[in-house]
């Protein structure tokens, strides 16, 4: 390249170094150097920075990965949601059960009593024997079950015993004692106890009459046999 000097009585200067504005920055910098808190600055900013990247990233997996457990406790919930719903509904209806049963059982407690009372007598007495009269004389006070002072809940109470008094004649004072201890084998009929023997005269015949009192109360389930009402004939 050709440079035509304009101005020969002046000698033209000669250019700079390229590199002198590179060690004045250089210059420069050393001095700022010298002063630490911008540095420090600088370092916690990055630090947070970086921090805050991590921090975010991490959560995100730990979200995503936490995703599925989330749906599976949704499901969950429903499904013991509706378990707990059906629960109640059958509760609902089981309280409804018992109360029917309950009115149908105050309606039919006393119903077959004498039924029961008649065929266990019958089934007790002996050849020979027969009865004059059979009833119910007044029935005990039933004691209540104890309690807490305390128990809000409603107590069982024992239901009243039934006492029968049974008057009969029989041929043979044998067959009175085999009465009894029929009548005492009955698991529907307890406390039987002779209440007096004593002989009379009944057509021209001498007979023993006699008085029993005996106490009637429902036997254990073992013993209660259970029919249809009605069966299908072929």
């Amino acid at each position: 390249m050709i440079e035509i000097n304009l101005r020969p009585g002046q000698k033209r200067a000669r250019g700079g170094s390229p590199f002198a504005g590179l060690q004045a920055q250089l210059s420069g910098l050393r001095e700022r150097m010298r002063d630490p808190l911008p540095l420090v600055a600088a370092a916690v900013v990055l630090l947070a920075v970086a921090w805050l990247g991590w921090s975010w990233f991490s959560t995100g997996s730990e979200l995503r990965a936490l995703e599925p457990q989330l749906e599976q406790a949704r499901q969950e919930n429903q499904r013991f949601r509706n378990f707990v719903a059906q629960k109640r509904k059958v509760e609902l209806i089981r309280d409804s059960l018992v109360a029917q049963i309950q009115v149908l059982q105050a309606v039919d407690g006393e119903r077959y009593v004498w039924p029961h009372v008649m065929d266990e007598v019958t089934r007790a007495l002996p050849p020979y024997t027969w009865l004059v009269d059979l009833g119910a004389s007044s029935p005990a006070p039933a004691p209540a079950a104890p309690g807490s002072p305390g128990d809000t809940m409603p107590v069982d109470t024992v239901a009243p015993v039934m006492r029968l008094q049974i008057n009969g004649r029989t041929v043979d004072v044998q067959a009175f004692t085999r009465f009894l201890r029929q009548l005492e084998a009955s698991p529907w009929i307890s406390d039987v106890q002779p209440i007096s023997a004593q002989t009379v005269v009944q057509d021209e015949r001498p007979v023993t009459a006699f008085s029993i009192r005996a106490a009637f109360s429902k036997a254990d389930s073992a013993y209660i046999r259970t029919v249809p009402l009605s069966q299908s004939v072929r």
